[in-house]
């Protein structure tokens, strides 16, 4: 599991002092843990550290756009450091070529024709890419799919 790899992972760069890597996962574990007390849980399954990782990925995005535009490049280069640790620990995204394949699947499975299908082919999609696509980039793409008939 995800969890046993993330707190593994934790323990090698205490050990080996690598203050980085060991900071970036404990600000993980710990948000992982919030979340776990949050829904009443022990820990979380893989999908919802992925949710968690993704969010830490998204505020590492929007430090490094915030400390660039602001001229820190210092801060931003340690923030691209530590995203990179974050990104290890996510499942490899598919291609645009296999999310639109995927979009045409679940088009012929749900019938969908049309914007007025949007939402059905949405939850159709969220089922088969879980985590594996960033989502304003599959909703894009049915969007482009929908408005141009095939």
């Amino acid at each position: 599991m995800l969890v046993e790899k993330i707190f593994d992972d934790y323990k090698e760069a205490m050990k080996a002092r690598d203050t980085l890597k060991s900071s970036v996962l404990s600000f993980l574990r710990a948000d992982m843990l919030n979340q776990a007390t949050a829904k009443k849980k022990d820990k979380l399954d893989d999908a919802e550290v992925v949710v968690v990782i993704k969010k830490q990925v998204k505020q590492h995005q929007d430090s490094i756009e915030q400390f660039t535009a602001g001229g820190r490049t210092e801060a931003a280069e340690k923030e691209k450091k530590e995203l990179q640790i974050l990104k290890a620990y996510l499942p490899v995204e598919l291609s645009e070529d296999k999310i639109k394949a995927l979009i045409e699947e679940s088009i012929a499975v749900t019938g969908a024709s049309g914007m007025k299908d949007m939402g059905r082919l949405m939850k159709e999609l969220t089922v088969k890419i879980a985590g594996q696509a960033d989502g304003k980039l599959v909703s894009d793409l049915v969007r482009q799919r929908l408005n141009t008939p095939s």
